[in-house]
């Protein structure tokens, strides 16, 4: 079969799929699931794969929402990602249902053509996208070995080559005070909310002198109990992102610095926590996103460079998959532009029929990258390479 038969063999696929694809999709966006949670999530889309007649391997690599689906022998083996976990209170602002689905979709259509072009394809469940790492997790446990690209799309508010994505890491961070009565005796107390909010400020500050394309954020989980008792305890959650593993480094210290000169300041001790995995940042294959990007024309979009576009910045565990194996994370349109991802304004657009249609595209537009790495053993070569430089340090 040659390429351009095979393309409209996998558009004639996913179209088979539709219907199925579409209320997957909105069966997820209906059920939304935090990190590691995500049971209904893991169950539907694998019995959507082994109703499609493909063995799953349920709970894989040690992740009870994780799986695994394999179809074809020999040839290049492509892996398509999946991810179907949801954001507290805003559920799929992020469009993860959108990723699921149109993953399901691509790993189905390559798959009913395995044999016919001499490929493998693995389709991957990969859970707690959103802070957890299961990418990492599942790489730690063999889930990338053997695999020559991996490939996956994220839906957002504008059709892209890739998304900007930096590195990252969170930390989470205790005070310790002295509780007192606030009024007879303050002198008694140590605040700990004070410890927590000078903190802020001096993160706040810290803002003005670090590099373009770092962010430092974070949120307060406890701030006392009472306005009567001076807080004896509180609690902070913070992202610390940079352009690279590297960079990230010496930004974390100086954060920590901030942070610890607030428990100081007021007379309150101070323990953190980094949370591991950190997220590295996304090297995308440019053979790779060539193919995605003239495939993604097929389905009739025009992908630009996120350079072109402002504020499409964020982290992803996909990063550290891009760093072990050749892989792409461009992003599909399903709002206007100026509708910000982990919005609840997103969260309605991952249900509408633009989102709809970025599953049936999206899902074409990878099954046909797979294609033309099974067909174009050159490409696979080229990919690899380029990996290969990129990473010669």
């Amino acid at each position: 079969m040659d390429l351009a038969s095979a393309k409209a063999r996998i558009t004639e696929e996913v179209d088979r799929r539709a219907d199925l694809l579409i209320d997957a999709s909105h069966q997820l966006h209906a059920n939304p699931e935090l990190a590691f949670e995500e049971h209904f999530a893991h169950d539907l889309l694998a019995d959507l794969i082994e109703a499609d007649g493909i063995e799953v391997e349920r709970h894989a690599y040690g992740l009870d929402t994780a799986f695994a689906a394999r179809a074809g022998t020999g040839g290049p083996t492509v892996a398509v990602l999946c991810e179907y976990d949801a954001l507290p209170g805003i559920g799929h602002a992020c469009g993860h249902n959108i990723i699921g689905t149109a993953g399901l979709g691509a790993g189905l259509a390559a798959a009913a053509l395995a044999d016919e072009l001499g490929g493998t394809v693995v389709i991957l469940g990969t859970p707690a996208e959103e802070g957890g790492g299961g990418k990492v997790l599942m790489a730690d446990q063999g889930a990338f070995d053997g695999v020559d690209a991996a490939l996956m799309v994220h839906p957002a508010g504008g059709d892209l080559i890739a998304m900007n994505a930096i590195a990252i890491q969170q930390v989470f961070v205790e005070y310790e005070g002295v509780a007192s009565h606030a009024a007879a005796y303050p002198h008694r107390g140590r605040n700990a909310l004070d410890a927590a909010v000078l903190g802020y400020m001096n993160v706040a500050a810290l803002r003005q002198h670090i590099r373009p394309n770092e962010r430092v954020h974070g949120v307060f989980l406890k701030s006392g109990d009472k306005p009567n008792i001076v807080p004896k305890e509180a609690s902070a959650h913070w992202y610390v992102r940079s352009a690279s593993l590297r960079t990230l480094e010496p930004l974390k210290a100086r954060v920590l610095a901030c942070l610890q000169a607030g428990a100081d300041a007021a007379g309150c001790t101070m323990t953190h926590q980094w949370e591991e995995p950190a997220y590295a940042d996304m090297a995308d294959n440019a053979t790779l996103v060539e193919l995605y990007q003239a495939n993604a024309a097929m389905t009739g979009r025009t992908l630009l460079d996120p350079a072109d576009v402002p504020g499409v910045v964020g982290s992803t565990d996909m990063g550290n998959v891009s760093h072990m194996v050749p892989s792409i994370h461009p992003m599909i349109a399903v709002s206007p532009p100026h509708v910000s991802i982990h919005s609840p304004e997103f969260t309605a657009y991952a249900a509408s029929e633009s989102g709809d249609l970025a599953v049936l595209d999206g899902a074409k537009a990878l099954a046909m990258t797979v294609a033309d790495l099974w067909l174009s053993p050159d490409k696979v070569t080229a990919a690899k390479n380029e990996f290969a430089a990129a990473h010669a340090d």
